[in-house]
């Protein structure tokens, strides 16, 4: 018997030996397929809704808006904002916040001319010619008025 036992320790100590083998290989399977089931529950659209089951819509309209927000450049979005701003509450409101946004990110500074004289284009569309160059100011090196200018003439 002793012999017996000597060969079962050289080969791996038995039952035990096989069960943790069997183990290693198991629970990474395990714990990456239980994570992947945990971050499909999560709402990371920021959003509540009534159920925290995300479905297959849900991901891929989510997947579809962050790619059309990601193939838009920042300064696109904030004209886009800054368009809306001006015809809900008025060009001044619009100069503001695009001055505010050029000093908190100055990687915009070279689109605010262009965002600029795309907001006198369109504050002559809402306001007409003479109140649109009331609400001039020199923002973007005086952008917004070569704007209301060019749409003008």
């Amino acid at each position: 018997m002793k012999h017996t036992t000597t060969q079962q320790m050289r080969r791996g100590r038995g039952p035990a030996r096989r069960i943790g083998r069997s183990l290693a290989l198991v629970l990474p399977v395990v714990l990456v397929l239980s994570g992947t089931l945990a971050v499909t529950r999560v709402d990371w659209s920021g959003s509540s809704s009534s159920s925290p089951v995300l479905t297959a819509a849900d991901a891929s309209s989510s997947k579809a808006s962050s790619r059309a927000a990601a193939a838009r450049a920042p300064h696109e979005v904030l004209r886009d904002k800054l368009l809306t701003e001006l015809q809900e509450k008025n060009p001044g409101v619009a100069l503001t916040h695009l001055q505010e946004a050029v000093h908190d990110r100055p990687s915009l500074a070279r689109h605010c001319a262009w965002i600029a004289r795309e907001l006198g284009r369109a504050a002559v569309r809402v306001y007409g010619p003479t109140r649109a160059q009331s609400y001039a100011r020199p923002v973007c090196d005086t952008a917004f008025a070569s704007g209301v200018a060019a749409a003008h003439s």
